[in-house]
Parts: C-alpha cells; structure tokens; sequence
C-alpha cells in the first residue's frame, strides 16, 4: 500500500515485479519528499542567506548525516555525492587511480564484476601499464579464495571488488578479502549497489577505503550515488570536477579547494532527489535492515527451492541462502532469455533479461545471457509462486510451439 505503483495491471495482470536488482520502487513517501521540496523550498543551496536557500542548505545536508548514519560512517564529511555507483567508481579511478597506480602496479578484481567496476580500471590500467589481476569465479559461484591469496600481492594497489554479484547473486567475503588487501598495503574498494540495499552495512567494521552505490536501488530516486570514503584518503586526493561551490579562493591563474566534502561536489548539485534519498533510507530504518536482509533470505531459500522443481532450468549461484542474495539468474536451454521476459511480461510478470552488464561473466557461465528475477521488502512468496508457475507454462508453450 505504500508503493503506488504495485497496485497497477499489466496486460490486466496484478503487476508482479522482480527486477529489483535493475532499479527498486518509491514508496509514497519519497515521492511527496521530492514533490515537497519543488513545492514549498526549491532554491539552490549552499549560496544564499535567504530562508528558502537555508531550508534547501539544512535538509540537503540532514541527507548526507543520514547516509552517513545509515552505512556506520564516522562523520557525513567523507560521504560524495554523485549520480550513481558507476559515477563513484569512475570518480576513484580518476582521481586516486590516477595519482597512486603506476607501471608493474597491479589492481586486483573479480570475473564476475559489473561493467562499472571493470571498465575503469581497464583504462586506468592501460594508461599507466598497470595489470588487472581476477579473482576466478568457481562453479557454485562462489570466488576462489585459496587464488585470492596467491594474486594479492605487494605489487597491489587496489583490490576492487562487487559485494554482491547482480548476475549471480553471490555474497562476496569482503570483509576477508579486505583483510587479505590490507595485509599487502593495498587499497579496498567495495562496489555495494547490490548490498547496501538489502542488509546492514558498517563501513568501518569492513574497513573498506572506498564504498560505492547508488539510492535508486533502495527505494530512492535515480540520479543519486554515493561514494564513501576514510578521510585520510579523500584529504589527499585532488577534485575531479572543478568548478563552482568546490572552490575556496580563485584568482585568474590559480585556485584553492574547499573543505570536504564539497571539494568533490563541482556546480549545483541533485537537491531534490538528495532529499528524496533521506525518505528512502528513513523507510528502511523504520523497517529495519535486519527486517530486510530475513525477509529477502526466506525469499531466496523458497525460491531456490520452487525453481528446483523446473528440470529444464538451470539457476546460477550458491545454493546456500546465506551466500546467495535474492537475485535468481536463471537459463533454459534452447528458450532465449528474452522469450522468456517477454511470455512473462504478458502475465504482468517483470523480471530482467539480458547480460546484465558482466559480458566476461556470461562467457564463462557459457550463455549468451540469463533471465533474472530480484526481490526486495515488498515481494512475497505468492509472487515466487507466481513466477515459477508461470515460467512452467512459458516453458510447456515454447516446448510445443517448436514441435
């Protein structure tokens, strides 16, 4: 009842939608936050004495005290706005990358990663002669930790690996794995866009240096990232965009910076939709990430389960729930994925198909692509049910179409 658009029709079908993992929905009160802001204090911040500019100033940075709270940061100063994850993680390459990682350095990272956390260092790599080193991906999904060790080295510069694999599901050990990069000097970086939405996150108990994910994927507005990062580090890094309210003085043939965070925040920001991220995380504080992370593990266990009765299914990942997050990545041999999402769409049923932006990984699970579904707060086992029925007779239909 809290999420307007759960109560639509698709195909005159009760919407059923399993691509959470893709972007999740607003709940009402995100919503109004954002229509709130347009409506009663739409006014730049940072730069005026005016009462609107100071009621825009104080909840924009209530916001960042908000996330900073939510993820166990120590203080909201080492929290970076961007628009998304892919943002974050291309705002380190550049700036930290580009000042620490030199030739014969190596930056260390996983088969299984998103295109965001892949394509970065790539260039990076390239432009200093650096090497990637991949952590190999066994066959339960899981990553191969005895290789950790042996590629984690004292040529390390960076170990940068995702949290949660949107294609497989697979929770990685990063806190472990952290250790193993701390160990060798090395730097952590945790790509958490699929694990900060769905279980409680304490940066400074995994002692990652950086953290990145993005509001869109729990229950905020699209447009919003974050980009955590330990002081000691962001002190030393120079500004990627350089322009307005990121400066503290400016003459015709020089500049000096302004204080953190703001250093990194060049030109007016993404106030409405800040906001609007404060309500979403105050959603779930109100839920509980502990609430969230149990429901969406009885999720999973029911659906690995349900799916088991498919023959003609392969699902991907662990099969034990507590290294397996409520993504299904799934693929029926000799059905394209695509027919698959496309028969299901038309009972209203919204999951993802595709190569979900880890082509490397695809080739090494040996499909061109797999259908994923994903759960958040809202889903429920009679929407499972849902699925994996309707994916039987998807399965039956195409079976007799081809005869």
């Amino acid at each position: 009842n809290d999420f307007p658009i759960l109560n639509k029709t698709i195909n005159g079908h009760p919407l059923v939608y399993l691509d959470n993992a893709a972007t999740s929905q607003k709940p009402k009160t995100v919503i109004d936050s954002i229509s709130n802001y347009y409506s009663q204090y739409n006014s730049n911040v940072h730069r005026g004495v005016h009462t609107l500019s100071q009621q825009a100033t104080d909840l924009f940075e209530k916001s960042r005290e908000t996330v900073s709270d939510f993820i166990g940061s120590k203080s909201s100063s080492n929290i970076i706005w961007t628009r998304n994850a892919t943002e974050s993680l291309n705002l380190v390459a550049r700036t930290w990358g580009e000042e620490n990682v030199s030739a014969g350095d190596n930056i260390v990272l996983t088969e299984m990663e998103h295109h965001s956390n892949l394509l970065p260092w790539q260039k990076l790599a390239h432009d200093k002669k650096a090497e990637l080193k991949f952590i190999p991906t066994l066959k339960d999904g899981t990553l191969d930790l005895d290789k950790a060790k042996s590629l984690i080295t004292s040529s390390t510069k960076l170990v940068s690996i995702v949290h949660t694999s949107n294609s497989l599901g697979t929770i990685n050990p990063v806190k472990f794995i952290g250790e193993l990069a701390h160990q060798h000097n090395a730097k952590m970086l945790i790509d958490g866009a699929q694990s900060v939405p769905h279980e409680p996150i304490d940066v400074i108990d995994l002692d990652c240096d950086f953290l990145a994910f993005s509001g869109h994927k729990m229950l905020g507005p699209t447009g919003i990232g974050v980009l955590y990062v330990k002081k000691e580090i962001l002190e030393t890094m120079e500004p990627f965009f350089r322009g307005g309210e990121m400066v503290l003085q400016v003459s015709l043939d020089k500049a000096s910076w302004n204080e953190l965070p703001m250093k990194f925040e060049a030109g007016t920001p993404n106030i409405a939709d800040v906001i609007g991220f404060s309500a979403a995380i105050e959603y779930l504080n109100a839920i509980g990430m502990d609430n969230v992370q149990k429901h969406e593990k009885a999720l999973t266990n029911y659906a690995l389960k349900k799916f088991k009765q498919l023959d003609a299914v392969t699902v991907f990942g662990p099969d034990d729930s507590e290294k397996h997050a409520g993504i299904i990545s799934f693929y029926c041999e000799n059905l394209h994925p695509h027919d698959i999402g496309t028969f299901l769409d038309s009972y209203g049923i919204a999951i993802r198909t595709g190569h979900h932006c880890t082509m490397p990984l695809m080739k090494i699970l040996g499909v061109p692509a797999t259908a994923r579904a994903s759960f958040y707060l809202y889903n429920t086992t009679e929407e499972i049910d849902i699925l994996v029925d309707t994916l039987s007779e998807a399965l039956e239909y195409f079976t007799n179409a081809k005869r």
